[in-house]
C-alpha cells in the first residue's frame, strides 16, 4: 500500500511535528516526546493527516477520507486529506480547526484553535488559502477563498481575511487588514484599502449621534442641561511581537 520510502517520510514528518510542538508550546516544555504523541491532539490530527494524505496521493480509496473523519471526531480538527501541509506544522490547542480540500501550507506554520483555512463558494479547482512558511494564524481567525498569505505574517486573533496578505506582515480586523508590513506601518496609496469602513463602528456612531441629538431637544424642552456627546473613538492597532494569541 505505501512504500518504505514512503514510510520512512511520514516518519520523518512526524518528529518534526513533534519537535515543533516542543519549541513552540510553553506547556510542551520539558515534555517528552512519547506523552506529546500520546496527549497533544494538535499533533493527533497532523499525524493522521500525515498518514491520510500519503494514502489519499497513492489513490487509496475510502480509507483516507475514514482516517481524517476519525481525527475529526477524535480532535475536533478537521482536515481534508487533499490538503497540503508542509514540515514543522503544529496546531495549538486545535479545537475547531478546519483546513480544506485545495488548501497549502508552507513549512514552520502555526495554527491555534478555531481557525478556518475556507473557500466561499461550491466553484471547483483552487478555493482554499495558500500559507507560506513562518506564518502564525491566532485563534479564531477566518481565512476564505485562494488567497495567499505571504512568507513570515501573523494573522491576529478573530481576523477575517479574505485578500492576499504580503510577506513579513501583520494582519487583523474583519475585514482583515495588514497593521504592520515588514515592521513598519503601511503608508502611501497602496495602503487606502487599511482605511475600509468599519460597519459596526459607523451604526455605533450613528446612533450615538441620534441619542445626542433626542437628549439635546429634550434638554430644550425642559429647560435643563445637556449631558456632554459621547465620543467613539477607534480601537488602537494591535501592539507586540505576536497578535496572534492562543
Amino acid at each position: 500500500m505505501l512504500g518504505l520510502g514512503t514510510v520512512a517520510r511520514i516518519a520523518g514528518e512526524i518528529r518534526r511535528d513533534v519537535r515543533a510542538a516542543q519549541e513552540r508550546d510553553p506547556a510542551a516544555i520539558g515534555v517528552g516526546t512519547t506523552e506529546i504523541i500520546a496527549a497533544w491532539p494538535g499533533v493527533h490530527a497532523v499525524l493522521a493527516h500525515r498518514i491520510a494524505h500519503a494514502l489519499h496521493e497513492a489513490s487509496v480509496p475510502v480509507a483516507p477520507r475514514i482516517i481524517a473523519a476519525a481525527s475529526r471526531s477524535i480532535t475536533g480538527i478537521e482536515i481534508h486529506p487533499a490538503a497540503r501541509i508542509g514540515r514543522s506544522f503544529f496546531i495549538d490547542h486545535g479545537m475547531g480547526v478546519v483546513i480544506g480540500e485545495t488548501a497549502e501550507i508552507g513549512d514552520n506554520v502555526t495554527l491555534y484553535q478555531g481557525v478556518t483555512l475556507g473557500g466561499t463558494g461550491f466553484a471547483s479547482g483552487k478555493r482554499h488559502p495558500t500559507v507560506e512558511d513562518n506564518v502564525t494564524i491566532g485563534s479564531g481567525a477566518k481565512l476564505l477563498g485562494p488567497i495567499r498569505v505571504g512568507h513570515g505574517s501573523k494573522v491576529g486573533a478573530n481576523t477575517v481575511v479574505i485578500h492576499d496578505v504580503p510577506a513579513n506582515s501583520t494582519v487583523v480586523g474583519n475585514p482583515g487588514h495588514p497593521v504592520r508590513v515588514d515592521g513598519r506601518r503601511p503608508e502611501g496609496p497602496d495602503a487606502d484599502w487599511v482605511h475600509l469602513p468599519d460597519p459596526i463602528a459607523d451604526a455605533i456612531k450613528a446612533l450615538v449621534a441620534r441619542i445626542a441629538d433626542l437628549e439635546q431637544t429634550v434638554a430644550e424642552l425642559s429647560g435643563t442641561r445637556a449631558e456632554p456627546r459621547a465620543d467613539v473613538r477607534p480601537l488602537r492597532p494591535v501592539r507586540g511581537p505576536n497578535p496572534a494569541g492562543g
